[in-house]
């Protein structure tokens, strides 16, 4: 633990039952340090923090990781997925239909799952994904051509 008591990066993948690495700790760090991050972009964060990985070596930790749940996963309709830090709560996301920007939101009201089914067919839900679609500040306030 660091002197905060605070897990380190090393501690939080061990305490997942996930094994040490390098490039573990440099990816979780980059997603971490990053904004709903594709990708091509956590490869080249984990690149300048460890040097060469293949693509294919980040795909692989980004599924342990999403299934340790150190790692969310997002999937906004048309684009490909992104991969955020913010684990363990029920918050969703808005989205710039634009430049495709990504934002956290907090629910706005209730408890988690934060919406309640119509008909939940007899599920025991546990989550509610929402997205919502718009422009952001900056596309909206572009200038039309």
């Amino acid at each position: 633990m660091t002197a905060s008591g605070t897990p380190t990066t090393a501690e939080e993948l061990r305490g997942a039952g996930l094994r040490v690495t390098a490039a573990r700790v440099a990816l979780l760090e980059t997603v971490r340090g990053g904004d709903h991050l594709g990708v091509e972009a956590i490869a080249s964060g984990v690149r300048d923090r460890v040097g060469h990985i293949s693509l294919q070596a980040v795909y692989e930790a980004l599924h342990a990781l999403t299934a340790a749940g150190l790692v969310r996963r997002i999937e906004p309709a048309g684009s490909p997925a992104r991969f955020e830090g913010r684990v363990g709560d029920n918050h969703h996301h808005v989205v710039c239909r634009s430049c495709g920007a990504v934002a956290d939101v907090d629910c706005a009201v209730g408890e988690a799952p934060c919406l309640t089914a119509s008909d939940d067919h007899g599920f025991a839900v546990v989550e509610a994904e929402v997205i919502y679609w718009g422009l952001c500040p900056d596309c909206s306030n572009a200038p039309s051509s």
